[in-house]
This record gives C-alpha cells, sequence and structure tokens, in this order.
C-alpha cells in the first residue's frame, strides 16, 4: 500500500523535538521545562528514562498492517500511565474492592486524605473523570502545582501553578497529575498490593506483554499496607517515574480494550467496562475514565467520533477507532502533527 508507506514516512518525519537524553541544555527535565514548571515545582523525584526514535505499530483486528522504528524498545509514556489506571480501576471494581464509582473514597482510604471538608465528598468517578478537585499533597507535591494547568481543550484563568478556589466535587474538570497520583494510592490501598504486579498478573502477563515493560515510583513514594511498605506508582512521567514500556506492549493493551476486555475468548478485564471508559464525562464531555474522546471530532477532525484515546505527553498515542477497526500506537510523534498521520494513515485505509 503506497499510501500506507507514505503515512508512516509522514510519522517519522514528524519526530517529536524533545532532546534524547530527556534533559534540556539547562539540565531541566524537558517534561517540566515544557510544563513552564520553576523550583521548587519541578523536582524530578523518579527516575527519567532516555528516549528512542520515532515509532509505531497499526493493527485492524487481529491484522497487523504497518510498523516502523523500535517497537520492542521500553520508553516512558507519561500520561498514557492514566489510562492504565483506569483498566486497573475496572478490576478493583470487579473484585468488588471497589463496590461502586460513585462511593466515597473516604469510605475505603487508609490515610487522611479524604478527612477534610473539601475532599470528604469526592467519589471514585470524580477521580477518574478528573473533576474531584482533591485538594492536599502527595508525596512531597502540592495539587497546587497544577491549578490552570491547560491541557488538550481547557481553558485556564491564570497561569500553570498559581494557585486557585476550589470547587465542589464533580462540578469542574482540571488535568492535575497530583491528583491523578492520588487516585494511584487510593487504588494501592483496595488492592493492597503494588499496582504494576496486579497490571502484570492480571493484564500484561495473560495478553502476552514483553517481560520489558516497567512503572517506575519516586523516591519517597511509599506507603505501609498491612505494616509492610509498598511502592505507589503515577499517573504519568510528570516528575519521572511512570510507565516505562513498548510499542508492542502499547498495542496488546490497545487491543484488549478494542476488543471488550477479551483476550483468546477470556475475559480480562470485567465485562461492560471498556464501555464505561468511553462514556462522555457531563462537565468534560471530551474525557471518559482517563481516556481521551473525540467527542465533535475536537481531539483529531479526521478520526471518527466514536474513536478514543490514551494520550501521553511527548507524545505517546494509543489510538482505538471502532469504526475501522482499528489500533493504533504512535510514539514520539510532534503532537501537532498527529492530526495530519491519523488523516493519511485513513486516506490509505480508505484506499
Amino acid at each position: 500500500m503506497t499510501d500506507l508507506k507514505d503515512a508512516i514516512a509522514f510519522a517519522q518525519g514528524a519526530e517529536s523535538h524533545w532532546p534524547h537524553s530527556m534533559y534540556m541544555p539547562d539540565g531541566q527535565f524537558v517534561m517540566t521545562h515544557d510544563s513552564g514548571e520553576k523550583a521548587p515545582d519541578n523536582e524530578v523525584l523518579g527516575p527519567v528514562t532516555p528516549r528512542g526514535a520515532a515509532s509505531g505499530i497499526v493493527y485492524r483486528g487481529h491484522e497487523k498492517l504497518a510498523e516502523w522504528g523500535d517497537v520492542d524498545r521500553a520508553d516512558m509514556t507519561f500520561s498514557v500511565a492514566k489510562s492504565y489506571l483506569a483498566l486497573l480501576a475496572g478490576l478493583a471494581l470487579g473484585d468488588g474492592l471497589i463496590r461502586s464509582l460513585d462511593d466515597k473514597v473516604a469510605a475505603y482510604a487508609l490515610d487522611d486524605g479524604f478527612t477534610s471538608e473539601q475532599n470528604r465528598d469526592i467519589t471514585w468517578r470524580h477521580l477518574l473523570t478528573q473533576t474531584s478537585e482533591w485538594s492536599g499533597t502527595v508525596f512531597g507535591k502540592e495539587d497546587r502545582i497544577d491549578h490552570n494547568r491547560v491541557v488538550g481543550l481547557a481553558v485556564a484563568d491564570a497561569p500553570k501553578g498559581t494557585r486557585r478556589a476550589m470547587k465542589k466535587p464533580g462540578t469542574f474538570y482540571e488535568y492535575n497529575d497530583v491528583r491523578v497520583n492520588r487516585l494511584s494510592r487510593s487504588l494501592l490501598q483496595v488492592f493492597k498490593e503494588p499496582l504494576p504486579q496486579v497490571l502484570k498478573r492480571r493484564i500484561m502477563d495473560p495478553i502476552g506483554g514483553s517481560q520489558g515493560w516497567k512503572w517506575d515510583g519516586y523516591r519517597n513514594s511509599y506507603d505501609t499496607i498491612d505494616g509492610r511498605p509498598m511502592l505507589s506508582v503515577p499517573g504519568g512521567g510528570h516528575w519521572g517515574g511512570g510507565i516505562v514500556i513498548s510499542a508492542r506492549d502499547l498495542s496488546l493493551m490497545g487491543r484488549l480494550v478494542a476488543q471488550g476486555g477479551v483476550w483468546d475468548g477470556k475475559q480480562i478485564l470485567p465485562k461492560g467496562w471498556t464501555d464505561e471508559l468511553v462514556k462522555p464525562c457531563p462537565v468534560a464531555p471530551f474525557y471518559g475514565l482517563m481516556w481521551w474522546l473525540n467527542t465533535d471530532k475536537r481531539q483529531f477532525a479526521a478520526a471518527s467520533e466514536r474513536s478514543y484515546f490514551a494520550l501521553g505527553w511527548g507524545s505517546h498515542i494509543v489510538w482505538i477507532d471502532p469504526d475501522n477497526d482499528l489500533v493504533t500506537v504512535l510514539r514520539w510523534i510532534d503532537r501537532k502533527k498527529a492530526p495530519e498521520f491519523v488523516e493519511r494513515l485513513l486516506g490509505a485505509i480508505k484506499a
């Protein structure tokens, strides 16, 4: 398919501008630099893995249509980790560890993170839709750091990191990595097992994932559960750490979700959970449960409105297109050029 080769060549020529070392010439981590953070907000707490080159993989159903670059190289994925947290939340719900997404997290907490007046009414759904307005500090990072943060379609009233008045949980959307780390810590507390172990045993190993991925925490992100120290992992690489994984492994996860959580006839994710992931949040209709939606085609104009995405800064994209039975993984593509790749790929498929 000549057109498909053209689309791949475009992706390879549209590589991210991020330095391969992941550090800017002034020594700042590229993620906190891109976020405009200054000390002490920009302190890196977890490992930083130097990056590889652009890569990607395209599946249509069970057929691999294309791959390019080193699809077996494990790289940082940043906020794609959030979408993995949503899969783990589904397991917790299926196991009965969480009875309902609309339960208050305070009823499950093993610490005082949900006792304040601001936090006591926060539900699991609020955390998963980034509408919790949770206020506090997680592993040395205060939620204020990501106040007024602009990601995707959000609009801010002041510069990122400027403290603002808190709103009622469930009424306001803000992309906030501290609150995501609070969700991760709360999931650790209900599983009572480090999330990387749960992910490996329950999802990645059953779908044939490699042994080369990892989920790094912070040097200070330990919780004591049942008298044992356990590592709590972040939902991204904002301050280092996060999921370090290959394009091939990401494509397996994408295919699992695209198939309704079923793999080789076995229900890996709870039945119906993948539908729940993509229900638009009433406050933010472009967002589901830690998955981005293509509502009004505002993410990618050329893609089906039913498309949905795991997205990570840098850029890392797991794009699921139910209308065309496509699962596409893009690594280290310039985010501004990703829409044109989507357009070219769909043009090639339809040709």
